[in-house]
């Protein structure tokens, strides 16, 4: 796995956690129609490729998606989606696996107007509570906005890697997942009504200063004015500000980026407690040890049992 650049926590966490992404399907169908079912991925994707379509999930208000929208779901339960409001009763299209209908991607024939893709992105336990927390229900990225385009075209080459089986496959999956996610993340941060949260801590430029010492040295135990200091605020400001925009305080924050690091080094590689609890900052093992099964509720070498043998990146098909 490539190391990330210097300079960019949110690069950072996406690197320690393990994102894995599948391009459920599509359909081409003349209205009236809906699909309809239930969710179980972290992030829910849709793309209006040619059309327009309207979704609602978990009994929320529907949202008209016009031809390039792209709608990113997060923690959502169940979808409807159905053609712009027309007469007679509409063909029920059961959740795509692979392509419905007769047109391709591309659009169909005259009378075959909507086009519609899907996927889906599973975040792996470190990845999970900070990411999926601070993102909305539902974020519309308007067609022409450069990110609904990236989105669509991630999409797209999932699907040519499903249909396609060629050797390599999985690792050409593994880089659209993080890709994938990277532009979900941004379009959440780009749009409105985005919670407190670590995606809307990452994205903001005056605490990023002090994001990134926490993230070059989590080991080090640092002092409420150092961290102000970097963000050129007062003490009051900087703690004020953080606790706005992340959702907890500052030294909050350090604790649970200490545990996400252990997480990902007891994954993936044969660190010792020892050796991890004195690069993290703590005064002994058993007070990480402490730390740790306070945030997991296991242990570090139970954690370790646990994900013993997982892949680096959560790849297996699954529904959603």
């Amino acid at each position: 796995m490539v190391t990330p650049p210097p300079g960019d926590p949110l690069a950072d966490l996406l690197h320690r956690s393990a994102v894995g992404a599948e391009a459920s399907g599509g359909f081409t169908a003349t209205a009236p129609w809906v699909s309809r079912g239930a969710v179980a991925a972290d992030i829910k994707v849709i793309a209006v490729l040619r059309g327009r379509a309207v979704l609602s999930s978990d009994g929320g208000a529907p949202v008209e998606l016009e031809e390039g929208d792209v709608a990113v779901l997060a923690r959502r339960s169940r979808l409807v989606l159905h053609s712009a409001p027309r007469q007679g009763a509409p063909r029920e299209i059961p959740p795509p696996v692979g392509w419905e209908g007769t047109g391709g991607r591309d659009g169909g024939a005259a009378g075959l107007p909507d086009t519609v893709v899907g996927g889906h992105l599973r975040m792996g336990p470190t990845g999970r509570e900070p990411l999926l927390a601070g993102l909305p229900p539902l974020t519309r990225v308007r067609g022409a906005e450069p990110g609904a385009r990236r989105i669509r075209t991630v999409l797209g080459l999932l699907l040519d890697e499903a249909a396609a089986g060629e050797a390599g496959a999985a690792f050409a999956t593994a880089q659209y997942a993080r890709l994938l996610a990277l532009e979900c993340l941004r379009a959440a941060v780009r749009g409105d009504g985005l919670p407190p949260g670590w995606p809307r801590l990452h994205a903001d430029p005056r605490l990023r200063p002090a994001v990134l010492l926490l993230h070059g040295d989590p080991g080090r135990s640092w002092r409420l004015e150092e961290l102000a200091r970097a963000a050129a605020m007062s003490r009051t400001a900087f703690a004020e500000r953080f606790r706005r925009t992340g959702g907890l305080t500052p030294f909050a924050y350090l604790r649970r980026w200490r545990v996400l690091v252990a997480e990902h080094a007891l994954r993936t590689g044969d660190t010792g407690v020892g050796a991890l609890s004195a690069r993290l900052g703590y005064a002994s093992p058993g007070s990480f040890s402490t730390a740790f099964r306070r945030a997991t509720g296991l242990s570090p070498s139970g954690y370790r049992r646990a994900h013993a043998g997982l892949p680096a990146d959560p790849g297996r098909p699954g529904p959603g």
